[in-house]
C-alpha cells in the first residue's frame, strides 16, 4: 500500500497564554468526560478526585491537551442545560488550572459555559456545532483570545443521525467548516487560533466516516490544523464487530491513517497507546523525527 503524502499544516496553534507546537509531532488531546452518560466512560470520572487523577495520568502518558466534557454528545442523547453542564465541568477546570502543565480545553457549544470555564483557566473551546448552536459563542471566544475547534455536524446529537445522506460528503463538510471559520474570523478570532474537525461520528454513516478518513488530505486546503476524533466510536465497532471496550486496535488503525493524511491533533481516550501509534506513524513519514 502506498503511504499517502502528509498534508501541509500550520506549525502552531495560538491559545490564550501560549502556543502549541504542531511541527514536532502529532498533538494528543486526552478526553476527560465528567458526565454520567458518555458512550465510552460515562460516570467514571464524575468524582472530582478521580477526574483530577485521570487528567494527571493522561499528562504523564503523553497528552498535550486535556479536553473536559460535561455533556454527552453521542448519537440520540438528549441535551443538558447550561447550569447542569457548568456544575459538572467548572469544578474540574478550577481544580486543574495552573496545576497541570498542558492547556485545558472545554468541550461545549454553550457560550455561557465557555465563558465561565475560560475565566477559570481553560484556554480552548471545542465546539461540536462549529459555532452554529449558540450565536454568542464566536464573540465569547474572540473576547477571551482562546483557541477554538470548529467541528462539522448536522443538528443536535439527539437528531443528528437522522440526516446522514450527502451528495459529496467531503465537499459539503468542507463548505460547512469554511462557513464556521468565516463566522469566527468575522467575530475577531485570528485564524492562528482556529482548528477544524470534520466531525467523525457526527451526522455521518459508517461509509461517510470511512470516506472522510480516506480523503482526509483534502482538508489541508482549508489551511488550518486538522483535528480528528475517532476514539472508540461506533463505526469502528460496526466494521469490526467489536463492543466499545474492544475498539483499541481499530482506533489505532484510524489514528495512524489520520496522521499519515495530515491530521496534527488527535483526540483520544487511550492516551498512552495512541501516543505511541501517532509517534510511530509520524516517524515513518518524517525521517528526521527519530
Amino acid at each position: 500500500m502506498e503511504i499517502p503524502e502528509a498534508a501541509v499544516s500550520p506549525q502552531s496553534w495560538r491559545l490564550i497564554e501560549r502556543s502549541i507546537d504542531l511541527s514536532r509531532r502529532p498533538c494528543i488531546m486526552g478526553i476527560l468526560n465528567v458526565n454520567p452518560d458518555s458512550f465510552s466512560d460515562g460516570g467514571r470520572y464524575i468524582d472530582l478526585g478521580l477526574a483530577e487523577e485521570c487528567a494527571f495520568r493522561m499528562v504523564e502518558e503523553g497528552a498535550d491537551i486535556i479536553d473536559i466534557g460535561g455533556e454527552s454528545t453521542r448519537p440520540n442523547v438528549m441535551p443538558v442545560d447550561a447550569d447542569e453542564e457548568m456544575r459538572r465541568v467548572l469544578p474540574v477546570v478550577e481544580r486543574l488550572a495552573g496545576r497541570i502543565p498542558v492547556p485545558i480545553s472545554v468541550d461545549t457549544y454553550k457560550a455561557v459555559v465557555a465563558r465561565a470555564t475560560i475565566r477559570a483557566g481553560a484556554e480552548i473551546v471545542n465546539d461540536i456545532s462549529g459555532l452554529t448552536f449558540d450565536q454568542d459563542m464566536a464573540a465569547t471566544v474572540a473576547e477571551a483570545g482562546a483557541g477554538l475547534v470548529v467541528m462539522h455536524t448536522r443538528g443536535r446529537p439527539d437528531i443528528m443521525q437522522k440526516d446522514t445522506c450527502y451528495g459529496n460528503i467531503v465537499a459539503e463538510v468542507m463548505d460547512f467548516l469554511r462557513c464556521s471559520v468565516s463566522t469566527a474570523t468575522a467575530a475577531g478570532i485570528a485564524k492562528e487560533r482556529i482548528v477544524v474537525d470534520p466531525g467523525i461520528g457526527f451526522a455521518k454513516s459508517v461509509q461517510g466516516n470511512l470516506e472522510i478518513l480516506r480523503r482526509l488530505r483534502d482538508f489541508s486546503s482549508l489551511e488550518l490544523p486538522v483535528l480528528v476524533g475517532t476514539s472508540r466510536k461506533s463505526f469502528i465497532g460496526t466494521v469490526l464487530g467489536r463492543d466499545v471496550d474492544q475498539r483499541l486496535f481499530g482506533t489505532a488503525a484510524t489514528v495512524a491513517l489520520a496522521v499519515a493524511c495530515g491530521a496534527t491533533i488527535i483526540r483520544v481516550h487511550d492516551v498512552r497507546e495512541m501516543r505511541d501509534v501517532a509517534d510511530m506513524a509520524h516517524s515513518v513519514l518524517h525521517p528526521g523525527f527519530y
